[in-house]
Parts: C-alpha cells; structure tokens; sequence
C-alpha cells in the first residue's frame, strides 16, 4: 500500500470530514417516511362522514385526485344521535392500530378565511376522544387550541406527516418534511386517523374548508 505524502494529510482529513458532515445532513433532513411501509389504501378505506340531514355531494367534491370537504358552523353533527360539532370528515378505515409505530401522510388546503376548523386527528386515547388535533386559527396550524405548529398556511399546498409512536408514547408532527411539534399522547387505545374539517368548540368561522389529496398511512418497519 502506497503511503500518502505528509503535504496530502490535510486534504484527506478534509474529505473525511466532509463525507461524515454530508452524512450527518442526509440524517438530518431524512424523509419522514424513511423507514416505513406503505400500507394499501383503496376508496372502500375512506369512509366519509358528513351532516346527517344533507346529501353527499352537498358538502364534499373529488375530482382529479382532490376531495375537497366543506361545512357550516349551523350544519348538524354527523349521526342524529350525536351531540358533537358539525364535521365532513375522513375517517381511514382498515389501518386502525392499538400499538407500534403508525404514520399519516396528506397534502393539505386551507382557503383563506377557514377558521377554528380541525383539519387532521388521530381518533382515540386512553384518556379523552382524541389523541391529537390540529386545528386552523387565522391560517396558523395549533395542537388543540394551544401550542403553535406551523404559521401561514392559507391558500397553499401542504405535506402534513404524522408520526404515531404508540409504545413510546409520542406524537410528531412534520410540514413539509420539517418536524415542527412533538408531544406525549394520550395513552393507548383503539386509534385511527381522520382529516377534512371538524369545527372547534368555539371561535370558528361560518364556512370551513379544507382539500386532500395523495393520503397515505404508513407501518414502522420492523427491526
């Protein structure tokens, strides 16, 4: 093996340096889904829900690949039983999880003016109905109506990532391929995810809207 001369050393610490930093930023900025298997979604797998008393067509769209899901802050809740805020929503069937690692994946829409609308959840917990809520207030994505994910996100298209760490009890939240919230979940339980719009207790606007498009759920690759 031939040495390399004393004036080159440099320069190999140099490209051995750069070849650990270059790897250092591909973990960094790794795609939220590394690691993950895709599992199979077919229409029968979004079950939609919307008022009662109205038709389908009255409240939600699909063309070209876009479900576009709408509803009024005076509309009736989903089942004339239930005592819950007016929602068109997407629940994913047939991928429901009670342990391991789940992910939600969804390029999202918020016309400008929507507001105090939930727009993705995970259904389920230990304690309470849900394990996590975002919600639009004035075109800033909030965990509940609290701590502040992501900001100006009216009138755009959005890569929302959702990574649900059931056994190690925490929830992630990725836009546009930045992780931006963390937080513990609620405990166990027999868990789903949801998107569209859900109106919030309070504070909402009259007409809420959202738009969906290449949903995906994803299983944590066993190690």
């Amino acid at each position: 093996m031939v040495e390399p001369k004393s004036y080159m050393l440099p320069f190999v610490l140099l490209v051995v340096l750069l070849n650990k930093f270059k790897i250092i930023l591909c973990y960094a900025s790794a795609d939220p889904t590394y690691g993950f298997s895709p599992m199979a979604l077919t229409p029968e797998n979004l079950e939609l829900q919307r008022p009662y008393d109205v038709p389908l067509e009255e409240r939600y769209s699909y063309e070209n690949g876009v479900h576009k899901l709408w509803v009024y802050a005076d509309d009736k809740p989903h089942d004339p039983n239930s005592l819950t805020q007016p929602r068109t929503e997407i629940r994913i069937r047939g991928v429901d999880y009670s342990s391991g690692v789940w992910q939600f994946e969804g390029y999202g829409f918020v016309p400008n003016g929507t507001s105090g609308a939930t727009i993705a959840q995970i259904h389920g917990a230990a304690h309470g109905a849900t394990t996590l809520i975002l919600r639009i207030y004035n075109g800033d994505m909030r965990y509940y109506s609290f701590d502040l994910v992501a900001t100006d996100l009216y009138d755009k298209w959005f890569r929302l990532n959702i990574i649900h760490d059931v056994d190690g009890g925490m929830v992630t939240v990725f836009i546009d391929g930045v992780q931006k919230f963390a937080t513990k979940d609620k405990g166990p339980g027999d868990l789903y995810f949801k998107c569209g719009v859900y109106a919030a207790p309070a504070n909402i606007s009259y007409y809420m809207e959202s738009r969906w498009r290449d949903i995906k759920i994803f299983k944590k690759c066993e190690s």
